[in-house]
């Protein structure tokens, strides 16, 4: 970390509604979000928007040229909005880098149905266009009217904490001062819900916690979807209404041995978390959200690798798939947005089951984790000085 990084606001959408006190209020609720739902006649265990907050996104479709966008577009759009009235940008030149696992799932859907049934194999004019993935990024940065770099990218699920690296690597170079950054995933689609269930990681019991993300007990895998986008706007140095320090970043893959692998002791993330740690004494760390899918194996990996840095005397561990499942590549913006309101309200947001009981004495300092698929690690350390 060359230059000190402000974190000096943030927004994000997801089952948890909009605006820091919503969210909050849900998270000390200790109920899950997670519903049975029909997609096309097949039922899925999934965390969605709220009527009312779809409702308010669709409306962007009014706006010229918006109507033809993919929902995790439109999203990204009005979390960027929501983040950006809340700092002094104007007309300032700041980058955008927000980013996406699936991208356009439901326009690819519905333009890939209609070539299916044309009897001319056509499709409709923008299906290219807007399906691609710069869709979010571009979109946002026309959106807010920005004159500087707009980068959109897809690292699976750790897309979202790899925006605000490439944030952060931009503010260093001192090609940008100011930067949006984070990640959105509308993927709550039959065709996307499909492709998780064929891995054999998806839920199936509809229970009270439907997602026992950091449940060591359990005894199969109990990933569920969820769509969320969350942003964070990022500043080069220190600013009195910072919410909080980015005082190390940590990254790592590890050699491929299947297309969803993880080694047992998630070499990755020992890798990554060594890196954030960046010379601070673990034992300064107060919390560490974990990326703990409510797989087997991922989650146990992930602990593994904790257990290899910190020891048995880690710090508090908590994750929030349990209440909004896994929303792919955003998953690591709503986990870095729960680690920023603990560290406001100086509260800690435990889980509601397990053996993962311990509370910290105060949270100055907290990790977040998140991997995509085959092993692609990043660990942000946050810290409130």
């Amino acid at each position: 970390m060359r230059e000190r990084i402000s974190i000096v606001s943030m927004a994000s959408i997801s089952a948890l509604g909009k605006g820091e006190e919503q969210i909050w209020q849900q998270y000390k609720s200790g109920k899950s979000l997670i519903r049975e739902e029909n997609f096309e006649k097949f039922p899925a265990l999934v965390s969605g928007l709220s009527i009312e907050l779809r409702k308010e996104i669709n409306e962007l479709k009014n706006t010229k040229h918006y109507k033809d966008l993919d929902a995790s577009v439109l999203m990204a759009i009005y979390c960027s909005r929501l983040a950006y009235q809340k700092v002094a940008w104007a007309n300032k030149e700041f980058g955008v880098n927000i980013g996406s696992s699936r991208g356009a799932t439901g326009l690819f859907e519905k333009y890939h149905e209609e070539f299916l049934r044309s009897d001319k194999g056509r499709v409709n004019t923008l299906s290219s266009p807007t399906t691609t993935l710069g869709n979010i990024s571009s979109w946002v940065g026309h959106d807010l009217h920005n004159m500087g770099p707009v980068i959109s990218h897809s690292i699976a699920c750790s897309t979202a904490l790899h925006g605000v690296l490439n944030g952060i690597a931009w503010i260093n170079s001192g090609m940008s001062e100011y930067f949006i950054a984070g990640g959105s995933e509308a993927s709550n689609t039959p065709f996307t819900l499909a492709q998780m269930k064929a891995l054999k990681i998806y839920a199936k019991s509809v229970e009270e916690f439907p997602c026992r993300s950091l449940d060591m007990n359990k005894k199969s895998n109990t990933m569920v979807l969820g769509e969320a986008a969350a942003v964070f706007c990022l500043e080069k140095g220190e600013n009195q209404n910072r919410l909080a320090y980015i005082s190390g970043i940590g990254y790592a893959t590890e050699p491929l041995k299947h297309n969803i692998s993880i080694s047992t002791n998630a070499d990755c993330f020992q890798r990554s978390m060594k890196m954030a740690l960046n010379g601070i004494d673990a034992s300064e760390v107060d919390v560490i959200v974990m990326h703990a899918p409510g797989t087997i194996k991922g989650d146990s990996s992930e602990y593994n690798a904790i257990l290899k840095v910190f020891g048995t005397g880690h710090p508090a561990l908590t994750s929030n798939k349990w209440i909004i499942g896994h929303s792919l590549g955003a998953s690591g913006g709503m986990s870095l947005e729960m680690a920023l309101l603990m560290m406001k309200n100086q509260e800690f947001i435990g889980l509601p089951f397990g053996s993962f009981k311990s509370e910290p004495n105060q949270i100055r300092k907290v990790m977040i984790n998140a991997v995509g698929f085959g092993g692609n690690a990043v660990s942000v350390l946050l810290s409130l000085d």
